[in-house]
């Protein structure tokens, strides 16, 4: 059987010296899924004979010399709400599915740069929710305990990047759907600055806060990634050239943000820390002024976006959604139009706080969940005694970023007693994800120095 490289970056270069062939590694990922997708649910759809019929052509462009660069013959994986043209886009629901005739660009983007799309991954339905246990397809279990959820909403994304049953998967992050399961499940996932990647061909959660991005299980990985689904030309494959080697300001927005962690969360962030300080790194305390509104004003904007798109939907199959999913688009259709513009016109005033903070620092450094990877079916987690709404903790460390449009990455910085991955986030300045990856790499040197080593599989 041929062996899965640890990461996209190595794979990428043994297929590059053709040492590698994209159609062996094509198969191998395929018999991963093959073999863990009846226990995990990663995957909705796999597509064993167009993925295979990719990877051929690849290797007879890359036999020619006609290599397109990083991704080319690599297998990658797409979230289930993302179009496939004549793939069907479920969305993890039983609601009728879409068949669409036209790839997102993303894909297309995915395709130019010669990716070998292997699938279609599950996720909480219409990616609304952070478990990834509401889904027509199966629930989807974490691979590092199969018992515990995998974070959501890009759930089956995680899972196919720790699995090896991909190399890098293609999530969406409306509220932290690409970072919670990546700190969940011990991978790195990016949320670019708003706008920089296309959403066309992307079934809407809330049109204003949705992104796309890279879940892979490196920086460099998700650099790669990243600058192909953003249409880039060419994509960098020396991870070290990414890095810098001056000290960088880092500033840690305790309030809000560190006042409910659990324990292996809080000493798991306290020791990278102290690493990143211990490092050379100049890591100070700041302030978010207004974070304490985020949840209220999130809220008020994603319920009625979400309503609004999906009411023709759900008068017509309301059966078929997901209660819990069916309650929260419900909930949307009775938010005051007054409620939802008192949201909108907040966004500014704390996208201009986060931008304070940010005021001569480099970026700014946060744990990515506030606990691990929480056991399926769980309603709430007890912080310091108290009991707590999951979804309302496990949205709490990200949603502010997705109001702002700020680019942020959760990256591994370890495990906690109980064995589940923990993991830090990064927010850099709007519009300057490049300059946030170039941070990410330098501390991840840091905090991980066997970065990539997660999960069951490589080879």
């Amino acid at each position: 059987m041929t062996p899965i490289p640890r990461d996209l970056i190595q794979a990428a270069r043994l297929i590059e010296r053709r040492e590698l062939s994209p159609v062996e590694l094509t198969q191998a990922c395929l018999d991963r899924i093959t073999a863990r997708n009846e226990e995990l649910r990663a995957f909705i759809t796999v597509l064993h004979e167009q993925a295979l019929a990719t990877a051929k052509q690849a290797e007879q462009e890359i036999s020619k010399g006609h290599y397109r660069g990083a991704l080319h013959g690599v297998p990658v994986s797409v979230k289930d709400l993302i179009d496939i043209a004549g793939v069907p886009t479920t969305s993890g629901s039983a609601v009728p599915a879409r068949i669409p005739r036209h790839d997102a660009p993303v894909v297309t983007n995915l395709r130019r740069a010669g990716a070998v799309i292997v699938g279609k991954t599950n996720l909480h339905e219409f990616a609304f929710g952070t478990t990834s246990d509401e889904t027509a397809f199966g629930v989807v279990r974490n691979p590092c305990d199969p018992t515990r959820s995998p974070g959501g909403s890009s759930g089956g994304a995680a899972v196919a990047i720790v699995e090896g049953m991909s190399l890098g998967s293609v999530g969406t992050d409306t509220g932290g759907s690409i970072r919670i399961p990546s700190a969940a499940c011990g991978i790195t996932g990016l949320k670019p600055s708003h706008g920089e990647i296309d959403c066309e061909g992307v079934v809407p959660l809330s049109t204003t806060l949705d992104h796309v991005g890279p879940m892979t299980r490196t920086v460099a990985d998700a650099s790669v990634l990243f600058a192909a689904l953003a249409g880039h030309a060419s994509a960098r494959l020396d991870p070290d050239a990414a890095s810098s080697h001056a000290s960088l300001w880092l500033g840690v927005p305790a309030p809000y943000f560190l006042d409910k962690l659990d324990r292996d969360t809080r000493a798991a962030f306290d020791q990278t820390r102290a690493r990143l300080g211990s490092a050379g790194q100049n890591i100070q305390d700041v302030a978010i002024a207004h974070a304490d509104r985020t949840a209220d004003v999130y809220l008020h904007i994603v319920l009625p976006e979400a309503s609004w798109y999906h009411a023709p939907m759900l008068a017509a199959n309301a059966d078929k959604y997901s209660p819990g999913v069916r309650l929260r688009l419900e909930m949307g259709a009775y938010i005051l139009a007054e409620d939802y513009l008192r949201g909108i016109h907040a966004r500014p005033v704390m996208r201009k706080a986060v931008d304070r903070a940010l005021e001569g620092l480099d970026a700014l450094l946060l744990p990515a969940l506030a606990i691990g990877a929480p056991p399926i079916g769980a309603q709430s987690v007890t912080i310091d005694g108290n009991a707590e709404p999951l979804r309302a903790l496990m949205l709490r460390l990200t949603q502010l970023f997705n109001i702002t449009g700020h680019p942020a990455i959760a990256i591994p910085c370890g495990t906690g007693s109980d064995g589940l991955p923990r993991a830090i986030q990064l927010v850099g300045h709007r519009g300057a994800t490049a300059r946030l990856l170039e941070i990410a790499a330098t501390l991840e040197r840091q905090i991980m120095p066997d970065a990539g080593s997660v999960g069951g599989g490589a080879g």
